[in-house]
């Protein structure tokens, strides 16, 4: 396409039924709809719910911020979470700042059961950190990285924006008795990287509001399901099958992604609440038995909330002394369950095992 791409009108929700519920659609739905139940049931055996959120979420942040090429690793992201550093690097305070956009929008759907066009813009600014709001300028394009060529241009116009927008949050929050929400997914998740509504910050949220429309519809409880690392893995596809999808108004093959991308990472994620859930039980065990003294359940657990732990998180949590609460470190370092690194003035203790898990 020549570099003065004209923007492709941009039909509003819903679709054709015939072509968004083809028989290979179906199947697929099949698919990803029992990958979903089984994780679904499989989160509720954690007996510490934040255990898993916690982890999940910040993996999710980091591999969210990849795909937007915002590099950050686990130990920085820990680190600015735990010791109240102000010398984080801007790629880790971005990757923080999605942490708390997802936590913010899970509290708007517990809270309301449903969402705002200006909750959108909320869960944005918190990403973002600025107060731009819907784009007003005409002027975005979606470019090449690599060849600087424009491959798609969003609606410019403001008011084609939130009309498209008011038109998307309907559908959003339409509880649709005979179409599969998972496909309903696929196609809100389209439709919002479409519109393109904000000058940045659009992949990030889009994904966002995916995990928000599973709790939404009640496909899981928590948010730990993300398709991010599966984009990664397949960006070239995700990137080529939105812009055919534009191009042609042919749903299937990216209705197919995004499915697959919910079997497969329901998958993974099912593997990695297992492995999570063996080592909190081999470290109960272990803890009993080498230091029952220092046994716990509310220790053992905060230490897979918190993989990074510290003196002040034992104190509050344990409504211990400070001395206390370095000597139940110091043990747990001792018998290796934890291993201990100075970060400035202050000792970090980290859950290496889980760690390990979570970087799978």
């Amino acid at each position: 396409m020549g570099q003065n791409t004209p923007h492709l009108h941009l039909d509003k929700l819903p679709p054709e039924r015939k072509k968004i519920e083809t028989i290979r659609i179906l199947r697929q739905v099949n698919k990803a709809s029992a990958a979903l139940a089984e994780l679904k049931g499989i989160a509720k055996t954690i007996p510490n719910q934040t255990m898993l959120i916690n982890a999940i979420v910040l993996q999710e942040a980091k591999d969210s911020s990849e795909i937007e090429n915002i590099i950050t690793t686990q130990d920085e992201l820990y680190k600015a979470l735990t010791v109240n550093k102000t010398n984080v690097s801007p790629e880790t305070k971005e990757v923080v700042n999605y942490r708390k956009a997802i936590f913010q929008g899970f509290d708007l759907i517990k809270e309301q059961g449903f969402l705002r066009v200006n909750d959108i813009v909320t869960i944005q600014r918190e990403l973002v950190e600025n107060t731009a709001g819907i784009r007003n300028t005409p002027g975005t394009v979606l470019k090449n990285d690599r060849t600087g060529e424009v491959v798609y241009t969003p609606p410019q116009d403001k008011h084609e924006i939130l009309d498209l927008l008011s038109n998307f949050i309907t559908h959003y929050n339409k509880n649709e008795q005979d179409l599969s929400p998972l496909i309903n997914l696929a196609i809100l998740h389209y439709q919002f990287e479409s519109i393109h509504p904000f000058y940045d910050g659009n992949g990030r949220t889009g994904r966002i509001l995916n995990i928000l429309y599973l709790i939404l519809n009640e496909l899981i409880e928590i948010p730990i399901l993300y398709l991010s690392s599966y984009i990664i893995e397949n960006k070239t596809d995700y990137y080529r099958l939105l812009s055919q999808t534009n191009k042609t108004d042919d749903w299937e093959e990216w209705i197919l992604f995004m499915l697959k991308a919910v079997e497969s990472t329901s998958l993974q994620t099912i593997k990695k609440i297992n492995s999570i859930r063996q080592l909190l039980e081999k470290t109960i065990k272990t803890v009993q038995k080498e230091s029952p003294k220092i046994y716990q359940k509310e220790l053992v657990e905060l230490l897979f909330e918190q993989p990074y732990s510290k003196i002040e998180f034992v104190v509050n949590r344990l409504k211990v002394e400070r001395k206390a609460a370095s000597r139940y470190l110091k043990e747990l370092e001792n018998i290796s369950v934890l291993e201990s690194h100075k970060v400035g003035r202050e000792a970090l203790y980290i859950n290496k095992e889980l760690i390990e898990i979570l970087k799978k």
